[in-house]
């Protein structure tokens, strides 16, 4: 009997490979919230290459994340790295 392996979405795919990601996620070594800020700040700065203005492309992103405040979005979008 074959079995079926589900295929993980790879949200860092810019950054590693699918196989990697799939290798972490299996060891629960992904901070979900981490990816997903970091996907918030790479549209953001798609967005702002567009010439759409800074409250538009909040807003944009909030269509995404409605569970996101419009501050808490312009906190990640603007949160110095250390």
């Amino acid at each position: 009997m074959k079995s079926v392996v589900a295929k993980i979405e790879n949200p860092l795919s810019d950054l590693i490979s699918d196989e990697i990601y799939e290798l972490l996620s299996s060891h629960s070594l992904i901070d979900e919230k981490a990816v997903r800020d970091y996907q918030i700040r790479k549209k953001f700065k798609q967005l702002r290459a567009g010439k759409v203005s800074a409250g538009d492309a909040i807003d944009t992103i909030r269509e995404e994340y409605p569970y996101l405040q419009f501050d808490t979005i312009r906190k990640i979008v603007y949160q110095i790295s250390k």
